[in-house]
């Protein structure tokens, strides 16, 4: 059993959600996933976000992405949105790494190189220097992944980072889209965005910028 294309119940397709030609996931990982992420990663209560604003939830989606039991679920997901052609993974740090690694290692053992790598948040000024460190080299085809998105400024960062570097993100992926905006930011720069699951999924609206 799959997610159809579109938002619930289908029609136009909501932020994150697969367009008519976009792979859909498998319920079976879905539905344990979400669970997981109400059962370790939101929070209720009064929050104020990295952008400022005000919220009556929180996600630490890494109390989901850094247990064993979901870990899985994670890279399943995230394999299953990735394309075939894609021969790297990473994003900003530390958002995107477990995300990253786990996925390129079950990635692995299927028979499937995936190079994984972090973005620093800063240009490191000694040793090899540059921002990034792991496995990625000129001319990669990339997958630039995030634990949870809002705004999307971190995915966006992640990208011009790979840029730089000379490799070619093809796809943005987060574990969790809270904002809902994030695929229109991302389309003014070229490039296709798509959430595991969006804040509808877990009972909230979405956050927006």
């Amino acid at each position: 059993m799959t997610r159809p294309a579109g938002g619930p119940g289908g029609g136009a397709p909501t932020p994150g959600r697969p367009g008519p030609e976009e792979p859909a996931l498998p319920e079976v990982v879905l539905e344990p996933l979400r669970a997981h992420l109400l059962a370790h990663a939101v929070r209720r209560g009064k929050f104020v976000l990295k952008s400022g604003k005000k919220s009556t939830w929180f996600i630490d989606a890494k109390q989901t992405v850094c247990r064993p039991e979901a870990m899985l679920l994670v890279a399943e997901a995230v394999l299953a949105l990735t394309p075939p052609d894609v021969t790297a993974i990473g994003g900003l740090t530390m958002g995107a790494d477990p995300v990253a690694f786990v996925t390129a290692a079950v990635a692995a053992t299927r028979g499937r190189p995936l190079k994984a790598f972090s973005v620093r948040k800063e240009v490191k000024d000694h040793g090899a220097g540059g921002r990034i460190a792991g496995a990625l080299d000129p001319g990669d085809r990339v997958v630039v992944t995030e634990d949870a998105v809002t705004r999307g400024t971190s995915l966006l960062e992640a990208a011009h980072a790979v840029r730089d570097a000379g490799a070619e993100p093809v796809l943005l992926v987060a574990v969790v889209d809270r904002g809902g905006t994030v695929s229109a930011l991302a389309a003014a720069e070229g490039l296709p965005f798509r959430a595991v699951l969006g804040a509808p999924d877990l009972g909230f609206p979405f956050e927006g910028g």
